[in-house]
């Protein structure tokens, strides 16, 4: 015991120079020149260049979790309910404003024309100012444009709006995306990314309930019910706005739920992905930006959005359309069916993406379901057989996200993360404004959702295909001696 205490000693000594954050004394393994079977004793030591002490791991995740994903769920359910409410404000504001079905397809995706203008810029500053400021500001920005939306009082002041909400929200999602690698490793991503991304069938499950209710119900102060849904749904983001900039931290460092062991091998945890990534990793927002393969995950995400939006902006007038019995009321309650099911789909397809580290054929069949859904719903005219199409296509489009996104942490790191995230969002989300159009053109020539749905399921069998021909990353594994324990 005295001469392991030396050893300490020795090993911690000022005159060493180094840093040492571990030492474990255990009996070696007996040498062939030791005949009599005496023990040596070794030492394993974990500097700055190796491996920091580790807390109990799943205990440290589990605090992440319980930290994070509850409050980032929360915003991104917001989010989702005043970016695609006006689907259902589309039940009776359409009539009120005189809005064909070709000037509500341009208001429903002028949005992401102001989102695409700002999110690159908007990404970066998050980058360098930090996540808590700045969406705080996010929040606060698009939720007084979100509930002045309700005041417009034409289809001209209605697009103006709609833009100001794309250049409000502008920079949110992918900087979440962006904020969750600076706290997860690349083998917990696809799962995180999941239990946040289930914020966006929620806020169907949630918001379109309460859509239809509103609509229903609430015609206060001589005002049409569809104004109403959209002041009532902005308020809670200017709410949430002002609790994010108090209670969400930038950065592990300023993490004071964690323990300073917690935060020493979480920041050692992370540098250890970086490193491991492939040595061509771009490092400057500028390389990030004209990365070939975040090119691809463009067009991969532009598809994935025309299917995407479509399903959102539509479903209601879709399933409207199949009765005329159903009410506002109905309409929500139907609106919700499928995106409960596809609940159960992104945690499955998340765990097994996350399990067998491998995003492309996770993300490629998703969007094959989903595709094939759409083309069959134009050729069928059953209520009940459509619930079940639109409930196999909500479970391909949702449970495509989080192996999707999490495939270009990759290859990305630092500022080129921060653009080239921004890049697949902003540009691919502009299939948010070329799917609506093409599709409120379609119907209003052909007097049918019909034709606009096909054109939908086109555009997901094209990204499933796109997913296939990414190149093939070399699985992100954890090096041996990461897996040792202090």
């Amino acid at each position: 015991m005295l001469t392991q205490q030396r050893l300490r000693d020795s090993l911690t000594s000022k005159r060493s120079g180094h840093r040492v954050s571990a030492i474990r004394l255990r009996p070696a393994r007996p040498t062939e020149d030791s005949s009599m079977g005496r023990m040596h004793t070794e030492v394993i030591v974990a500097n700055q260049a190796g491996i920091a002490p580790s807390p109990d791991e799943a205990k440290t995740i589990h605090k992440l979790q319980i930290r994070l994903i509850p409050f980032l769920f929360l915003l991104y359910v917001v989010a989702m309910v005043d970016r695609i409410n006006i689907g259902f404000a589309s039940l009776t504001m359409n009539k009120e404003l005189g809005a064909t079905s070709q000037q509500y397809g341009i208001a429903a995706g002028i949005f992401f024309i102001g989102y695409c203008l700002f999110e690159i810029p908007s990404n970066l500053i998050l980058h360098k100012i930090g996540a808590r400021l700045w969406i705080a500001r996010i929040l606060l920005s698009w939720g007084l444009v979100a509930a002045l939306t309700g005041l417009v009082q034409s289809v001209h002041q209605l697009y103006l709006a709609r833009f100001l909400l794309g250049l409000a929200e502008a920079g949110y999602y992918p900087g979440i995306v962006l904020y969750l690698t600076y706290w997860y490793r690349q083998r917990e991503r696809a799962r995180t990314l999941a239990l946040f991304l289930t914020g966006y069938p929620v806020a169907s499950v949630l918001g379109a309930p309460i859509s239809g209710f509103i609509l229903a119900h609430v015609h206060w102060l001589h005002l049409g019910s569809w104004r109403w849904l959209l002041i009532l749904e902005g308020i809670p983001a200017v709410a949430l706005g002002f609790l994010t900039y108090f209670v969400l931290p930038s950065r592990p460092s300023e993490a004071k739920f964690l323990t300073r062991e917690e935060k020493d091998w979480l920041q050692a945890e992370l540098q250890r992905d970086e490193q491991i990534k492939p040595r061509g990793r771009r490092h400057s927002a500028m390389q990030g930006l004209a990365n070939p393969r975040v090119w691809h995950l463009v067009s991969i995400y532009f598809g994935m959005m025309i299917g995407s939006y479509t399903l959102s902006f539509y479903m209601p007038q879709f399933v409207q359309g199949l009765s005329s019995d159903y009410s506002n009321s109905l309409v929500g309650y139907l609106v919700m069916i499928p995106y409960l099911a596809s609940l159960a789909g992104m945690i499955l397809v998340s765990r097994s993406s996350d399990h067998r580290m491998e995003r492309r054929y996770h993300a490629a069949i998703s969007l094959l379901v989903g595709g094939i859904a759409f083309l069959s719903l134009s050729g069928v005219h059953s209520p009940i057989v459509t619930m079940v199409l639109l409930s196999l296509l909500a479970i391909g489009y949702c449970s495509s996200l989080s192996p999707f996104w999490a495939l270009p942490s990759e290859f990305l790191t630092g500022l080129s993360a921060a653009s080239g995230i921004a890049l697949i969002n902003s540009v691919g989300n502009l299939g948010g404004f070329a799917g609506p159009y093409v599709i409120g053109f379609i119907s209003q020539k052909t007097g049918t959702l019909y034709g606009g749905l096909a054109f939908a399921g086109i555009s997901m069998l094209v990204a499933a295909t796109l997913v296939l021909f990414l190149p093939k990353t070399a699985d992100v594994r954890v090096p041996a001696e990461a897996q040792m324990s202090p």
